[in-house]
């Protein structure tokens, strides 16, 4: 068939905030070749080495047409996709911290900027759960609750 289509990923769902992640914007792979139409609506495509134990064929709603263009440069870093199609979110960095108070308990909250969203689409995660999950975020030594006081 010779066309290109982008193939949809679904991010890892129920990463910390609670038991699920937040709000995540759509993702697409590829552009990957399409070899053969299967039937109505469905697409065999040529998958990388990477993706060798995903089947490759894919509903019509798993895909999105790639319009070559010349001037088009994509500069990216390939994301470690699963055999299910899921990533895992990887946060970039803190912006803000909050204490949420329940009845007599008090839940410190950071703000977290994910890599590959922009800003407005950041997400409040449990403090404690991101210290364990992330530590690397946390090199200043000392805690948001501290910082407050």
């Amino acid at each position: 068939m010779g066309d290109h289509v982008f193939l949809k990923v679904a991010p890892m769902r129920g990463v910390l905030r609670f038991g699920k992640k937040g709000k995540l914007s759509l993702r697409f792979v590829g552009p990957f070749e399409v070899l053969e139409r299967i039937g109505p609506v469905a697409y065999r495509l040529a998958l990388p080495p990477t993706l060798a134990a995903v089947h490759n064929v894919f509903h019509l709603s798993m895909l999105r047409k790639y319009n070559p263009d010349p001037t088009h440069i994509i500069d990216h870093e390939t994301l470690p996709i699963r055999k299910d199609l899921s990533y895992e979110e990887k946060p970039i960095g803190i912006m803000t911290h909050d204490v949420r108070r329940l009845r007599r308990m008090e839940i410190p909250l950071v703000k977290v900027l994910w890599k590959n969203h922009r800003d407005n689409e950041a997400t409040w995660e449990c403090e404690d759960e991101m210290r364990r999950s992330y530590s690397e975020l946390f090199q200043g030594g000392s805690t948001f609750k501290d910082e407050s006081s």
